[in-house]
């Protein structure tokens, strides 16, 4: 945590009569971190307006600013962003700390190894338990080199080169922060970087690097194999970017919405990329009552706003090729289950295991805490639901320093019969700051 207090800040969140309004959510932090990195290599002033002003993007703009570009933001909330170039990155003159963002430090990773500079990046004690290997390992065939703590974890030290050896990587895992860090080393790398995705993840990389002006193509094979291959050496030009909303935090009030009786919310300017929107296929499939309004696009990506009426759901066992399309969001997702009717199963999520806690073991401890049925698997969970009857509650739930996990049992408090007291709810300000007063202006009774 990069929080200003040292103190945990603990909260109990309470059943709540209904939800009503229209809010707007924080911006999305996937285009945003894109956002500021792709400016920070363009030649000239980028302007991006509903950045999310989040701690985990903010360690991007200081580690961007380290490496030279000129970032200011005005009073009105337009970030202006002057770059230094593809290839221009300068070498920082200390640690660049990443707080608690995963995201951060992954794509850093790759803009740095095609950059003959070295950097060491250090992070809070969540992310200093996150593996970073699966970065490491196929940006160690570019030619940079790396020296970290045990088990691939921060602090790490590395040292990149130019040129770079360009990469033809078909990705083991699926993992949007693996694929966009491999692309974005192939930035400043003489020839043709490409990346073999069998299991489609989040695409803003690709959108936003078209957008830029990169030499970028992306085929689709028969079977949903993605082969994306860009033209290393670019010339970026800057942009003017708005940022929609983020469906990860969006996901929060959602499921609020849906839970609490008599609830109707409306979340306006929302993203709605196809590669994200897995939560509100499954929350319709679980006979949740969302509807989309006002479609259009927005700076390339899909945005909508979606108008969400409280509904009876029933339980779910997601197909887990559905995982990289809600990978953040199955937390609260767990929450939703807890409330249907029926056993929901879930599976395929290994990945969970790896995030700002072991969300699957954090998950199914806190649901137990209060008063629900659950089975811990290897790679997902099972959940027994109330019917739509008030969970007991209880706590303090051990958020392990994650913001989803604070945030999903701060939704399972307005529908439980006893409240649910969250052990800190410093960690949600990395990701949605005002969540706590966005929650009581709809009503919830924190």
């Amino acid at each position: 945590m990069t929080s200003s207090s040292d103190q945990p800040n603990p909260m109990t969140f309470s059943s709540a009569p209904s939800l009503s309004g229209s809010i707007r959510v924080p911006g999305d932090k996937s285009i945003s971190h894109r956002s500021l990195m792709l400016s920070a290599l363009a030649v000239g002033e980028s302007r991006v307006k509903g950045l999310l002003e989040g701690e985990d993007v903010l360690a991007t703009a200081a580690a961007m600013r380290a490496m030279g570009a000129q970032i200011s933001r005005d009073d009105d909330g337009i970030w202006h962003i002057r770059g230094v170039g593809v290839g221009g990155l300068l070498q920082p003159q200390s640690a660049l700390d990443m707080g608690n963002s995963g995201t951060s430090t992954r794509l850093l990773m790759g803009l740095v190894a095609s950059h003959a500079i070295t950097a060491t990046f250090v992070g809070d004690a969540s992310l200093s338990k996150r593996p970073m290997a699966r970065v490491t390992e196929p940006l160690s065939r570019t030619g940079a080199s790396f020296t970290s703590s045990p088990g691939d974890r921060l602090p790490l030290t590395m040292r990149g080169i130019c040129p770079a050896v360009p990469l033809d990587y078909r990705l083991p895992v699926a993992s949007a922060q693996v694929k966009s860090a491999i692309l974005l080393a192939g930035l400043n790398t003489p020839g043709m970087t490409r990346v073999v995705e069998p299991i489609p993840t989040r695409d803003h990389s690709e959108r936003m690097l078209k957008g830029f002006g990169a030499d970028l193509n992306v085929e689709v094979e028969t079977d949903g194999t993605r082969i994306i291959t860009l033209m290393g050496e670019a010339e970026l030009r800057p942009q003017s970017i708005a940022v929609p909303g983020d469906p990860s935090s969006a996901a929060f009030p959602m499921v609020a919405a849906l839970l609490v009786p008599g609830s109707k919310v409306t979340i306006a300017n929302v993203g709605l990329n196809a590669t994200r929107a897995g939560l509100i296929d499954l929350l319709r499939e679980m006979g949740g009552d969302i509807l989309i309004e006002n479609p259009r696009e927005v700076g390339g990506e899909p945005v909508g706003d979606l108008v969400i009426t409280a509904s009876p759901l029933v339980a779910v066992e997601p197909d887990p090729a559905r995982a990289p399309s809600m990978i953040d969001e199955y937390p609260v997702a767990f929450i939703a289950a807890a409330f249907a009717e029926g056993r929901s199963i879930f599976r395929g999520l290994q990945e969970l295991r790896v995030k700002e806690s072991d969300r699957i073991a954090t998950m199914a401890a806190g649901l137990r805490a209060i008063g629900v049925d659950v089975e811990e698997l290897e790679d997902g969970i099972v959940i027994e639901g109330s019917g739509g009857a008030l969970l007991p509650g209880g706590g303090p739930i051990s958020t392990k320093l994650d913001h989803r996990i604070a945030m999903s049992f701060a939704v399972a408090g307005l529908v439980s019969k006893n409240g649910v007291t969250i052990d800190d709810m410093r960690p949600v300000a990395t990701s949605f700051p005002g969540f706590t007063g966005l929650l009581q202006s709809l009503g919830a009774i924190p």
